[in-house]
This record gives C-alpha cells, structure tokens and sequence, in this order.
C-alpha cells in the first residue's frame, strides 16, 4: 500500500469520526432538553388563572382583587381596583 493511500484513508477515517462524533453530541443534547421540558411539564401548578368578569383578562389567583359579590353569593376576582369599581357600581344598579 502506497503512503498516499493510507494518507487519504487516515484523512477519510478523521472525517468519518468527526461526523459520527458531533452527530452523537447533538442527540445527546437533544435528549437533555426533551428531558428537561418533561420536567417542566411535570411540575405542580403553582397558580389558577381565572377571568376578570369586566375586562376578561386573565390574572393569576394569588394576584387578584377578591371581592364577595351581595347578589351572587361567591367571591369574584378581579385585575384591577377599576374592574372591581366597575363591577360594584354595576352591581349596585341592578338591585
């Protein structure tokens, strides 16, 4: 066998070995981050949304105004102290 053919096999074996190498590395990395979303999506709940009756945003449980409704009986959530305004004053007029 010449020098130069094994030169060129040696070279062919490099480039192979790189390819496989770094074709390793990026499924590994892939499986680090499907594993790392399933712990996300594992994870419990930290808050409820629930919907402003007035404006219709979505606000976190935890962050919301309470306000126990005369008419309804049961406590409603609000975004703002002006949707919580809004809604006193609405229901106010309907008694």
């Amino acid at each position: 066998m010449s020098p130069v053919k094994i030169v060129v096999i040696a070279v062919l074996l490099y480039f192979g070995y790189r390819l496989l190498v770094s074709d390793w590395n990026k499924k590994k990395e892939n499986r680090t981050e499907d594993s790392s979303q399933n712990n996300l999506d594992e994870g419990p709940v930290a808050d409820v949304l629930i919907e402003d009756p007035i404006c219709h945003k979505l606000v976190p449980k935890q962050q919301a105004i309470r306000l126990k409704s005369q008419t309804q009986d049961k406590i409603v959530y609000f975004c703002s102290e002006e949707c919580c305004n809004i809604f006193v004053r609405q229901e106010g007029e309907n008694k």
